[in-house]
């Protein structure tokens, strides 16, 4: 083949791949806005590799003009560069301000390629290696050298985000660098005549692959579709071959079976018609793989779009029951199917319907298809994506409920330091004028002086709770014997005639702070001796149970019932109370020691008492 032809062959194929792919990458780009500038760069591409074809064709002025507007394709990759480098962790205030005046940049490159349009930067020479050689000369030349810096430029652009990126992202970036070493290799000898080189440019007959591996070194690792259309591309490669090798057997095999018509059959027209049946089935082979996935199973495409509905979807949920909820719909309504999605610590047992489980297991969201095993190839590829999705947003979901949980805990801990330093103050100002009070009480008449005794020790035990409430719980843990503690406490009241029943295991221990569990009983048994006192046939129960991970205690009593409209989740609300004379502290104490001890209380109505507290305090007691 002529020289001259091929390279005007590779110019042509060239421009078509650029084209392709600048489509394509533009229509992708409503997905991902960092292709465009890349989408961009191909198409001046495809342009500037038509140039040469026109110079060849005695069109220099359309090629002149083509070829001197090579700045704008460095201009669009660098574009593309800041805007791919700039996501993530790199946010460099100097790449932000460069993306946002990128306009000033194609402004500046326009004016170069006008200027070089209307000055002298450049003829159509007559070439011995190929007819016809543009020659760059005078401005040209600056126009050479600006886009040179441009490309430099958005390499060095790249090389910034490498270090900081990870991953595939790094990966990409890497790809990129080595398909542009290959495209600059592959471009040079257009220099040549320039320089006086009269050299036949054989690298750029191997123009055509650069678009193709830098389109697909950028996008491999974040597309699906740019990976099934290399397979594609290497599937027809490999079949055009053995089309080769099978047209070169079937000549000679048809001579020595006689068939000498079909042997004389020139080689190159065997193969015309064989690619045209390739192409032809090819062709068919979709529409009919359609019908037929129609026709047997109405399965869905995992395409990007529909991934990028799932990452959007599933982003959006706040809670683990949204989130399980919100991803049975999306994976339901793929497949048209009912599949259940659900969110586990632990892998149970196999089950008949279909079922993805994610769960943890060993620091990382594990995904766990259940009842797929008739299903296609196709259809449990797509639910392992969707799993792969669904784990990636559990571990979202997890991080960004234990910071909101972190950050709950700092502001009710600065709540209470707040609220500690105000009742401390409050304690010291009101005890001083009680005091007063009472001394000047002593005066008065015996009656009159015990109520004021007696509304003087509701005041300093109101200012004793509010201290008790909004102070720093710190513990000292110690073993305590609950037994002959429970007796102790409960002698320290007047029952008269309640009748009190004590059922503790002999010799059970409790880890906890002393004080501070006196203090959960005290008031509990303050509490239950305030309502039963003055009843008929009043009685107390105190059950004590253990578990290989808890100690159960329940405090029973027949008092009155309590107000339905008082709920477990007010009642230990403070200053919530219907006891006349009760600070409304007592059972929010309760509830904070309770919390400081990682154990639990609640209100119960279900175990046959009137009134039941219920306490579980945890067995494996941290030691600090």
């Amino acid at each position: 083949m002529d020289l001259i032809l091929a390279f005007e062959l590779m110019m042509l194929v060239t421009s078509a791949c650029a084209a392709l792919m600048s489509g394509w990458l533009w229509w992708h780009s409503r997905y991902q806005r960092t292709l465009a500038g890349l989408a961009g760069f191909g198409a001046m591409m495809a342009l500037w590799c038509l140039g040469h074809i026109f110079v060849l064709h005695n069109e220099p002025q359309l090629g002149r003009y083509l070829l001197l507007a090579n700045p704008l394709m460095p201009t669009f990759f660098l574009h593309f560069a800041l805007r791919f480098v700039e996501q993530d962790q790199v946010k460099a205030p100097w790449l932000g301000w460069a993306r946002r005046h990128i306009g000033w940049l194609y402004f500046l490159t326009s004016l170069v390629v006008l200027l070089s349009w209307s000055l002298d930067a450049g003829d159509v020479l007559q070439s011995t290696a190929l007819g016809q050689v543009f020659v760059f000369h005078s401005y040209g030349f600056l126009n050479l050298l600006y886009t040179v810096v441009l490309g430099v430029l958005a390499h060095a652009v790249l090389w910034y985000g490498w270090r900081y990126h990870q991953g595939n992202k790094k990966r990409s970036i890497v790809a990129m660098f080595l398909a542009g070493g290959w495209g600059l290799l592959l471009a040079t000898p257009v220099v040549f005549p320039s320089f006086g080189l009269d050299w036949f440019p054989y690298p750029m007959l191997l123009l055509p692959s650069y678009p193709v591996l830098l389109v697909y070194g950028v996008v491999r690792y974040q597309m699906l579709a740019v990976n099934a259309l290399a397979n594609r591309a290497l599937l027809w490669l490999v079949m055009s071959l053995l089309l080769l090798l099978l047209m070169a057997l079937v000549s000679s095999i048809f001579g020595q079976l006689g068939m000498q018509a079909l042997a004389n059959v020139p080689g190159w027209q065997l193969w015309l018609y064989s690619s045209l049946v390739l192409l032809l089935t090819a062709a068919c082979y979709r529409p009919v793989a359609k019908l037929a996935e129609r026709l047997i199973y109405p399965g869905a495409i995992l395409d990007q779009l529909l991934i990028s509905t799932w990452r959007q979807q599933l982003g959006q949920c706040q809670n683990w029951t949204q989130l399980s909820q919100t991803a049975g719909e999306l994976l339901s309504q793929t497949l048209s199917q009912k599949v259940q999605v659900e969110l586990a610590a632990v892998v149970a047992g196999e089950e008949s319907q279909l079922k993805l489980r994610c769960y943890m297991q060993q620091g990382q969201w594990q995904v766990q298809l259940l009842g797929w095993d008739d299903m296609t190839p196709g259809i449990r590829l797509m639910a392992e994506v969707f799993g792969s999705l669904l784990g990636s947003s559990c571990e979202l979901l997890a991080q960004s409920l234990q910071l909101a949980e972190a950050e709950k805990q700092q502001l009710s801990q600065q709540h209470l330091v707040e609220m500690g330093a105000l009742a401390a103050s409050m304690a010291h100002e009101l005890r001083n004028p009680l005091n007063i009070i009472s001394m000047a009480s002593a005066g008065v008449d015996a009656e009159l002086r015990g109520h004021i005794q007696q509304q003087l020790k509701r005041a300093d035990r109101l200012i004793s709770d509010m201290l008790v409430y909004s102070g720093r719980l710190q513990l000292q843990y110690s073993q305590i014997e609950l037994e002959p503690l429970l007796q102790s406490l409960l002698q320290q009241f007047d029952w008269q005639q309640v009748q009190l029943e004590l059922r503790v295991p002999a010799g059970l221990m409790l880890r906890a702070d002393q004080h501070r569990v006196q203090q959960v009983f005290l008031n509990l048994f303050d509490n239950a001796n305030a309502f039963l006192r003055n009843q008929a046939n009043a009685s107390l129960l105190i059950e004590v149970t253990q578990t290989s991970e808890q100690i159960q205690l329940r405090v029973h009593n027949n008092g009155p019932a309590l107000d339905a409209s008082l709920t477990t989740e007010l009642l230990f609300r403070p200053f919530i109370s219907k006891r006349s004379g009760g600070s409304g502290l007592g059972l929010a104490i309760v509830k904070r020691i309770m919390d400081a001890h990682q154990g639990q209380i609640s209100f119960r109505t279900d175990l046959g008492w009137p009134v039941s507290f219920e306490l579980l305090f945890p067995k494996d007691t941290p030691y600090v």
